[in-house]
């Protein structure tokens, strides 16, 4: 993985079509630390790849997230987001079919922020999608399966930004969604940052780094 650059969204649709050429499918994944602008790019890779008239569909790997109810019986809530709070069997076994396609429409889940929860079947993937998009925490990191569900990918990205910008822009994200300030900032220090360093741990097995803004 070469150092993380300001890399323009021209370059990186123009990457993907590269990538995509001659290709059924093609699956691109997103990595990085929460906070560092994932969501931001895929949505905007998928944007600008269907603006070029790519059939491209955006499936984040936080419709894995466990609910709350799970976490509660397993005793993880306090720490929703780590790596063992999804579910990553699931995650992969929805890439396998994804990769696969099978001539049907595929239902992935989505995450409904204003609720902190999985929404099942919320995002449809019809048999012409040649491009998706997926972002995710952990989609480089070494625990099993996760090394399984790098493999499905064509290419894996790591996203980072100024550490202070993130750490800011996850309190900011915490509060908006009902924390207190004192709550939101515990919340970072005691969990999102826990996250952050082992994600950064596994970012040299990118294929490219980008620094988003």
């Amino acid at each position: 993985m070469t150092a993380a650059a300001p890399t323009s969204r021209p370059d990186l649709v123009e990457r993907v079509e590269r990538l995509a050429a001659g290709r059924p499918r093609t699956l691109i994944g997103i990595a990085g630390p929460p906070g560092a602008g994932k969501t931001t790019v895929a949505v905007a890779l998928v944007e600008d790849l269907r603006a070029r008239g790519v059939a491209a569909a955006h499936v984040p790997m936080d419709g894995f997230h466990l609910a709350d109810v799970a976490l509660d019986a397993l005793g993880r809530r306090g720490r929703k987001g780590a790596i063992d709070t999804f579910d990553a069997d699931g995650y992969a076994a929805l890439l396998e079919r994804i990769r696969s396609g099978h001539g049907t429409t595929i239902w992935a889940p989505a995450f409904e922020r204003d609720i902190e929860q999985p929404i099942a079947g919320s995002i449809a993937i019809p048999p012409e999608t040649t491009v998706i998009v997926s972002e995710g925490n952990y989609l480089l990191a070494e625990q099993e399966p996760w090394p399984v569900i790098r493999e499905l990918f064509d290419e894996v990205w790591f996203v980072e930004v100024d550490d202070p910008l993130r750490r800011e822009r996850l309190v900011a994200r915490h509060v908006r969604f009902g924390k207190t300030p004192a709550e939101a900032v515990d919340w970072v220090e005691r969990v999102d940052e826990v996250n952050a360093r082992l994600i950064a741990s596994s970012a040299g097995r990118a294929d490219l780094a980008h620094t988003s803004e």
